[in-house]
């Protein structure tokens, strides 16, 4: 359960040209930053802390320091700084597919995302991209048409322009609820796409890395992006990273034929020791954040759950989870409780809006699964028309308390969302104990292994060859070979 964070950095710094290639041959400048400014090492350390608890905080251990160690080695390529301590790379501890930059000298990549990878070096183009885009200063370039970024479905894009007060609520009606953890960060033009592209690939190539290994790392999203529409029943989808960097199958060519015009010959790619690394990383949810399974979601540790609508998606974050559907989208958090459910109603709303008020009468009381619950109902204005926002609360025990907030349009209420609301449940001891986290586990390939029953072994009910070709950049067709090493996800 996650706080989104928008971060928009400006770099006040002194630029420098670099002369790329468009794919077509024609030469092109991408004025560059030639220095970390004071400036952006105070956004950065104000940012950073902020990060880490949108992205579930830092992840430990061998992993992250394994990441850093190859963050620094890539970073101090760019014309930023040629010290490496001046760069801090975080591995974070969050299961979306998700890497960024900042300025200051902030890089971050999600276990998520490094799991995806299949060598040390696609993990250092993904980012020496995201370096590009603050040398670029594509921050500073995009700043005025700078716009939240948001998906989801139909409804979230209808619901903008929310004249509740002066209000988050407005806020959340204009990027929608529910988008899962992620950065809402200024999202690049194609152009900015194709320089931090092209820049990721240079550093690659300075740092003797292979500069191929940044198409084939966007070619494993573009395969992440349609396996996660399957899973979702989506006719298209967008995960984390690529809905911040538009395409990455279209970019896929463009990316090859950069690295082979180039005039670097590193072929360092680094896989086996990338794969030692990776060994064991926590995959998907971490039960500390709660565990999603099909439409269900238990958090073991604050012993409860609940079960989303039939045909909605749930994302989960470090502090919030969302539920998106083409009839509403909702969301699931809970804040400091003093023992009155009303009062927490009451904050609730006027977190979403100062104007918002309820009176005791708007207030409806109820008893749901043993539990206290209080709940009420307010018309919003988008531009598209009139919406309802509805907010829930439980009272778990005497000092802990947790609520739904849903949007769904006019004069439907809690609409789509009654069975979730009634689902809202304490869990016992032996369901906690089966959320358990999957990881992931790189294995040899064995005389008689096949595609199908390394498969097998994926700790999934459905998709589970999809998923195995998938994170290993292989297709159906591909042949396996005695004492190659696959990634497989367990428990």
């Amino acid at each position: 359960m996650s706080t989104k964070i928008w971060i928009t950095a400006t770099l006040a710094v002194a630029g420098v040209a670099a002369c790329s290639m468009e794919s077509g041959g024609e030469a092109k400048s991408i004025p560059l930053a030639t220095s970390i400014s004071k400036q952006d090492r105070d956004q950065g350390a104000k940012a950073h802390p902020e990060l880490l608890a949108e992205f579930g905080g830092a992840y430990k251990g061998t992993q992250a320091n394994y990441v850093e160690r190859v963050g620094r080695r890539i970073a101090v390529q760019s014309s930023l700084s040629n010290a490496q301590n001046d760069f801090t790379v975080t591995l974070l501890n969050s299961s979306v597919n998700n890497a960024f930059a900042i300025p200051g000298g902030y890089v971050y990549i999600t276990r998520q995302l490094m799991a995806l990878c299949n060598d040390e070096a696609e993990m250092a183009g993904v980012l020496g991209h995201e370096v590009g885009h603050v040398a670029a200063m594509h921050g500073q370039r995009r700043q005025k048409a700078a716009t939240r970024n948001a998906i989801g479905g139909a409804l979230l894009q209808v619901l903008t322009g929310a004249v509740l007060g002066d209000s988050a609520l407005g806020g959340m009606l204009q990027k929608g609820i529910g988008t899962g953890s992620q950065l809402l960060t200024l999202k690049f033009s194609r152009s900015q796409e194709y320089e931090a592209d092209d820049l990721g690939i240079r550093y690659l190539g300075t740092a003797g890395y292979d500069p191929k290994a940044l198409s084939n790392m966007l070619a494993s999203l573009a395969a992440q992006s349609a396996l996660d529409a399957r899973v979702a029943g989506q006719s298209s989808g967008v995960p984390e990273w690529a809905s911040t960097h538009p395409d990455p199958a279209s970019r896929v060519t463009r990316a090859l034929n950069e690295a082979r015009q180039g005039r670097a010959t590193g072929t360092l790619r680094n896989r086996e020791a990338f794969l030692n690394a990776l060994d064991g990383i926590t995959y998907d949810d971490d039960p500390g954040q709660g565990i999603i399974k099909g439409s269900n979601f238990l958090h073991p540790e604050l012993r409860l759950g609940f079960t989303a609508p039939n045909g909605y998606t749930i994302a989960n974050g470090a502090r919030e989870v969302t539920i998106n559907g083409s009839g509403g989208q909702a969301q699931f958090s809970g804040r400091a409780y003093s023992g009155n459910l009303n009062q927490y109603l009451t904050t609730v709303f006027q977190s979403l809006s100062s104007k918002a008020s309820l009176s005791s009468d708007t207030i409806r009381r109820t008893t749901i699964n043993g539990m206290p619950a209080a709940y009420a109902t307010m018309r919003a204005n988008s531009k598209s028309g009139q919406v309802d926002l509805t907010v829930i609360a439980y009272e778990l025990s005497g000092n802990s308390a947790y609520h739904f907030v849903m949007l769904t349009p006019a004069g439907q209420g809690i609409g789509p969302f009654a069975s979730m609301v009634q689902s809202f449940r304490r869990i016992n001891a032996q369901e906690a104990a089966a959320a358990k986290p999957r990881r992931i586990d790189v294995v040899t390939v064995k005389p008689g292994d096949t595609i199908a029953s390394l498969s097998a072994r994926m700790a999934y009910d459905e998709y589970k060859q999809d998923r195995f070709l998938t994170l290993n950049a292989l297709t159906a067709s591909s042949v396996l070979k005695t004492g190659d090493r696959v990634k497989i996800v367990t428990y």
